[in-house]
């Protein structure tokens, strides 16, 4: 379960940075930052799912 911790509070700066730099007008690098928080997004709901079956 620290796994999924750990992806979320990654996604969620990962996600703040996004925000960040959006605001500072380097959309280029807002994007890439959002495509990176929605792939630790996705890997912890993906490893949290997994987790709630095993049960």
């Amino acid at each position: 379960m620290r796994h999924v911790y750990i992806r979320g509070i990654l996604a969620l700066i990962w996600l703040a940075a996004a925000v960040i730099s959006g605001l500072g007008g380097n959309l280029a690098t807002a994007a890439f930052y959002v495509l990176l928080g929605g792939v630790c997004l996705y890997s912890a709901y993906a490893m949290w799912k997994k987790e709630q079956n095993k049960d």
